[in-house]
């Protein structure tokens, strides 16, 4: 029986959920917040790196600023993807303007930016904001 972790996004303990069991909404076994909510999850520049380094699913993280309009106008196509792609990615949010050491680390020169993690580490980079077709699509093509 294969398992997966997934981090917790409420009180970031880890969780090994059976692959089998992924869609079927796990919750924490120690808060028993949803692990895998179809939304996405918002990150800090203290919860990054368990959160990212310590699941096994994906992790798409939209790096955006309050101040953006196309960060604005995208929001709603990530909230729809975070749904559509639930189970098989998740899906995470950073304000670049109250987080700051983590865009920092990873260079985010323009908002909205997406990148995907897999195992703590960066494998795709895309700038500028979709609708969530093309998220998803972007998202399925790089796995």
């Amino acid at each position: 029986m294969e398992k997966k972790h997934a981090v917790c996004p409420n009180c970031q303990t880890v969780n090994a959920v059976l692959t089998e069991r992924i869609r079927q909404n796990p919750i924490c076994a120690k808060c028993a917040t949803p692990l895998l909510p179809a939304r996405p999850i918002d990150l800090t520049d203290q919860t990054f790196d368990r959160f990212v380094s310590r699941s096994t699913l994906p992790v798409l993280v939209d790096f955006w600023a309050p101040w953006c309009g196309p960060c604005k106008m995208m929001a709603p196509a990530f909230n729809e993807a975070a749904a559509t792609l639930q189970g098989q990615v998740i899906l995470a949010k950073m304000d670049t303007e109250a987080q700051r050491a983590i865009p920092s680390r990873f260079t985010i020169q323009s908002v909205p930016s997406l990148v995907l993690f897999r195992n703590g580490k960066e494998v795709a980079r895309t700038a500028g904001a979709m609708p969530a077709g093309q998220i998803q699509a972007w998202v399925r093509q790089q796995l």
